[in-house]
């Protein structure tokens, strides 16, 4: 399910720039039924369920958690959920993914992974083929930013990608984006789709390591900022982009609700929850 405008599903809390969605958790079995090359580091995995009927995304952030363990006969082993909460400890291995998009029509969901062999869930997606399985649940909850403003400021790196090219594919014509990216080299470049007046700058480390280049903090400082209403998200490395909290609420004076700086992932952290760390400085 996703949001419209004669969409069931409710805000827990909105103004009029942002609205909050809690959605009830619900374990779910996946199975691969599409396998796409985005680019030499990029794989479009699509999955379906009939466990899907009930799915909501409201949001390009919306993300799930997949659990990537399984029992003896090849099914995937999910975590319980009890009083609306999930319990798993140490003994599931999960990793955090966007939605990229969702068909409630064919009830098939997209997720687009960076290949890699030094995580469980970057090896899965270079090897995996259609019946493969695994388990999901969410998700939690959405933060949604209303089109309501003039332009929009995205500085994003990989992991935040598919999250960013949600984000401008559902932005209306009239708005004005900028996005930049922070990928390692020109190779990993993906096209994306957008109605809005859209401006993309490739930010390349050139093999040095991801979250140490700081080159998504130089991008948001040195932007020269629109005149009219703007809207400023930043994801990627928590350590990396921290500082930026700060900047954007201090030195630009912008108000709470027209920023978000979002870790996605932190160096060293494995399985890291991105809310832990939301903070106003």
């Amino acid at each position: 399910m996703t949001v419209t405008d004669k969409s069931p599903v409710v805000p827990e809390e909105q103004n009029d720039r942002i609205a909050m969605y809690r959605h009830p958790l619900k374990p779910r079995t996946l199975t691969v039924t599409a396998i796409q090359q985005l680019a030499p580091k990029m794989m479009r995995i699509s999955f379906t369920s009939p466990d899907l009927s009930d799915f909501i995304t409201v949001a390009p952030e919306d993300h799930i958690k997949l659990f990537f363990d399984l029992d003896d006969a090849g099914e995937p082993l999910l975590p319980a959920v009890e009083n609306d909460r999930w319990t798993a400890g140490q003994t599931l291995t999960y990793r955090d993914y966007t939605v990229r998009a969702f068909n409630p029509e064919t009830l098939t969901v997209d997720v687009d992974f960076v290949l890699h062999n030094h995580g469980v869930a970057g090896r899965w997606a270079g090897t995996a083929r259609i019946g493969d399985k695994l388990g999901a649940l969410g998700p939690r909850g959405s933060f949604f930013v209303k089109d309501v403003f003039d332009w929009y400021l995205l500085a994003v790196d990989e992991t935040a990608l598919p999250a960013a090219a949600r984000w401008v594919e559902e932005l209306r014509p009239e708005a004005h984006v900028w996005l930049f990216v922070e990928i390692d080299e020109p190779g990993d470049e993906i096209e994306f789709t957008s109605a809005a007046h859209l401006t993309v700058t490739w930010l390349y480390r050139g093999g040095e390591q991801a979250g140490c280049t700081h080159l998504l903090e130089q991008a948001v400082r040195t932007f020269e900022r629109p005149e009219g209403t703007g809207f400023t998200w930043v994801a990627g490395e928590a350590l990396s982009i921290k500082p930026l909290r700060r900047y954007l609420k201090n030195d630009v004076g912008l108000d709470r609700d027209d920023y978000d700086v979002d870790g996605y992932w932190r160096r060293g952290t494995t399985n890291h929850d991105h809310h832990g760390d939301e903070e106003s400085d």
